[in-house]
């Protein structure tokens, strides 16, 4: 792991730059096909795979569960040995950090633990703040033995889960806090007794993480039928062991199609990213898009050049990690900018809601939340400020990242991030790629985007 300082200061580019970037595999997916294939029948070998805190502890809790990871992390390799359904341990306490997916999709999975099995999950502080009463209420409408019990708060991690058994049947599914519930549910179906179905009362949250969910469980060999108004859903299989790519993190893309939006004349293209991905914020470059850049979005790339930036009014309750990057190119937007629909960033790593507006203000902007809408007035000319004490970051990678775009632009003051180090979380290297734009940089007559 990179040794990171306590604060990084991001300069201006000399210039525009033009370079490609293929980020690390995607978070998402990497917890996914790891849960995936331990519950698969054989032996998977997952290529691709992302290296960091989050994915970290997954492969460590699977490891504590009684799986077998062959893990080669010079070569991005992950080889596992599924058991079919089956928990191989009958007791481990898991300590999960602030790793979200983890926390979510591993509750679910413990619950198909065998008779007298009794699992721990737990974490840092902040994720004993983050609710799963949601998941745990599902887990238990469908449960034919055994209890989730809450070790503290009711709603909150730590929790003891003991004995648990699926019954199958049909499950109701109102609309969630967050999508990872309805991911962690649907990837345990397919080992109910009996066979499981889903009914969906409601729109879901976040719905392309739930597509994405459901790819990958086909990719896997499961059998789901979903009905045309995604109403329903009927699960007849479970997962067969293979070979499996990772691609790279859609949302981790987003900064560097963001540099390509505030720099003038500046030109990034993410590789092995277009518009076959099964990750939702893959279409962050079509939000650009609709504030004036010019992209250009093929099977397995997508290109970001900048033009005049126009402030837009948009729902982005379908990528919520990406809506954090909007944010920051809103700075530089000719006009106000609302995202709306975005109140899930209350539960995440920190409450980004208040975190955004709290950092956005330090720079200069104007920013008013209404229920779950935020809208961004740019300081006049977008002119920011380098506020003297840094950009808090939260111990928050996204408001690292989303925060770093700030100091690229040629002319501006830079921008000083604090705690960098909170990037591992899931992007290790982001600031040796970020350089990467610099190392390419023409220098500009004027020095001025």
């Amino acid at each position: 792991m990179p040794d990171y300082p306590d604060q990084i200061l991001i300069e201006p580019l000399p210039g525009p730059f033009d370079t490609t970037i293929r980020p690390p595999g995607s978070k998402s997916l990497t917890n996914r096909a790891l849960l995936l294939a331990a519950l698969a029948e054989g032996t998977s070998r997952l290529t691709g795979v992302l290296f960091s805190d989050d994915t970290r502890v997954m492969m460590r809790a699977l490891q504590e569960l009684g799986f077998k990871l062959d893990i080669d992390e010079a070569n991005t390799t992950v080889t596992i040995e599924g058991r079919g359904g089956m928990i191989p341990a009958k007791r481990a306490e898991l300590h999960l950090g602030n790793a979200g997916t983890a926390m979510r999709f591993l509750t679910a999975a413990c619950c198909l633990g065998e008779p007298g099995s009794e699992y721990t999950l737990d974490g840092i502080p902040r994720m004993r703040e983050r609710p799963i009463g949601e998941l745990v209420d599902l887990l238990r409408s469908i449960q034919s033995t055994g209890t989730i019990e809450y070790m503290g708060n009711a709603g909150y991690p730590p929790l003891l889960i003991k004995s648990f058994s699926i019954e199958g049947g049909g499950t109701l599914i109102k609309p969630t806090i967050s999508s990872q519930f309805v991911s962690a549910i649907m990837m345990i179906a397919p080992y109910a007794e009996g066979g499981s179905e889903i009914d969906f009362d409601g729109p879901i949250t976040s719905k392309p993480y739930v597509e994405m969910t459901l790819k990958v469980m086909r990719q896997f060999g499961a059998v789901v039928v979903v009905s045309d108004d995604w109403t329903e859903m009927e699960f007849h299989r479970g997962y067969d062991g293979r070979a499996y790519g990772i691609e790279p993190d859609a949302s981790n893309a987003s900064y560097f199609l963001a540099a390509a939006g505030v720099v003038s004349e500046a030109k990034c293209v993410i590789d092995n990213l277009g518009n076959k991905s099964l990750q939702g914020d893959a279409r962050f470059a079509e939000v650009l898009e609709h504030m004036g850049s010019h992209v250009t979005v093929d099977a397995d790339r997508v290109s970001a050049s900048h033009k005049r930036l126009r402030g837009i009014d948009i729902d982005l309750n379908a990528m919520p990690d990406a809506a954090m990057t909007l944010a920051t190119v809103a700075v530089f937007a000719d006009g106000p900018t609302t995202i709306r629909n975005v109140g899930n960033w209350r539960v995440k790593e920190t409450d980004r809601m208040a975190a955004m507006k709290t950092e956005l203000e330090k720079v200069g902007a104007a920013v008013e939340v209404h229920g779950d809408d935020i809208t961004i007035t740019p300081p006049p000319g977008g002119l920011i400020v380098n506020p003297p004490e840094g950009i808090d970051t939260y111990d928050d990678h996204r408001m690292a990242m989303a925060f770093s775009i700030l100091g690229l632009r040629p002319g501006g003051p830079g921008i000083t991030i604090n705690d960098p180090g909170c990037v591992a979380k899931t992007y290790p290297g982001y600031w040796d790629d970020l350089e990467k734009l610099r190392m390419s940089a023409v220098p500009a007559e004027g020095g001025a985007a």
